[in-house]
């Protein structure tokens, strides 16, 4: 039901979103895509516009999917964990060219892409890409790139690799199959998957006590402006760097240990 508020000043861009029962990503890139009317009331839709909207929901996650896209690096490291192959971000801009791959749209002016449009692609045509950045080192892999086929952190493939007697070349590249053949060791795997699940527990709780701090001290420092004991008020961009800083580490957090 509208409001009389609603009919007066208009619907903001959150407030369309639930309106349509849309994520706020679904509707950036149907607004991109030109999915809905531009806003009609200075900036906001008002309400009349937002209800003629609501019909185009299910067309909106049919265009988009469910799942948010991703930038380059992502999608890069999608495509290498699931290929075993050190794709690059420069690999997904040759995708697009050739037409391989569809740039969704934007955000933040850089290029995002749809994960099913990632998972669909073919594994040859990505493999030729690859191949055509290497050349003749297609079949080795540096430390980094090690690390994005098997979706370790690059200290971890360090460690791994000094423990099997993995031996690199001499520009520090290692056999892509001996790395292949650490993702298909089972055991290893599940093992270093809860060594990086604890890692980043820790790294959460770290994050969660710091910017818990600093939010205690802004409200110190915002308390001592207002009693006049401090002549300047806190930075007010810091409240929110901080909440949202706490709202990813405890996401984060309940995620691992539930």
């Amino acid at each position: 039901m509208r409001t009389e508020t609603e009919s007066r000043t208009g619907i903001g861009f959150r407030q369309l979103a639930s309106h349509l029962g849309v994520a706020d990503w679904q509707l950036r890139l149907a607004r991109e895509h030109g999915l809905i009317p531009e806003p009609d009331l200075n900036g906001r839709w008002t309400a009349e516009l937002a209800g003629r909207c609501r019909s185009r929901a299910s067309q909106i996650v049919a265009a988009f999917g469910d799942e948010p896209p991703v930038g380059a690096g992502k999608a890069a490291a999608r495509l290498a964990l699931r290929l075993r192959l050190d794709v690059e971000k420069a690999d997904i801009e040759v995708l697009v060219a050739r037409g391989d791959l569809t740039l969704v749209g934007h955000y933040q002016r850089n290029p995002i892409y749809l994960l099913r449009d990632l998972d669909a692609l073919d594994a040859g045509g990505v493999a030729e890409v690859v191949a055509a950045r290497k050349g003749p080192l297609l079949d080795r892999v540096d430390v980094r790139g090690a690390a994005l086929v098997l979706g370790w952190s690059k200290g971890i493939f360090a460690r791994i690799a000094a423990e099997r007697g993995l031996v690199a070349d001499q520009l520090g590249r290692y056999a892509l199959a001996d790395v292949r053949a650490l993702a298909d060791d089972a055991d290893l795997d599940t093992r270093v998957r809860a060594e990086q699940s604890e890692q980043a527990l820790v790294r959460a709780r770290r994050n969660e006590k710091r910017h818990e701090d600093a939010l205690r001290n802004w409200m110190l420092r915002c308390t001592a402006y207002l009693d006049g004991t401090a002549e300047d008020p806190p930075d007010a961009l810091a409240v929110s760097r901080s909440l949202k800083a706490i709202t990813t580490a405890r996401s984060t957090l309940a995620s691992r240990t539930s």
